[in-house]
């Protein structure tokens, strides 16, 4: 009955991928290709999370 107040994981995992990507697009920015190089990986891995969650709820419905 309260479904809709749930917050949708999709869309909180996506918000912290797009926050981590454009903290590496600015370290790229500054020229901090080390910290650059290891927001990136944090940002993939989030991505990779985001997929497989994804997929998991299109098989359910």
């Amino acid at each position: 009955m309260f479904s809709f107040f749930k917050r949708d994981p999709l869309k909180a995992l996506r918000q912290k991928y797009d926050a981590k990507a454009e903290q590496a697009m600015l370290a790229q920015r500054k020229g901090d290709m080390r910290l650059f190089a290891d927001l990136t990986a944090e940002a993939e891995e989030l991505w990779a999370q985001l997929e497989k969650l994804q997929a998991e709820t299109t098989k359910q419905d």
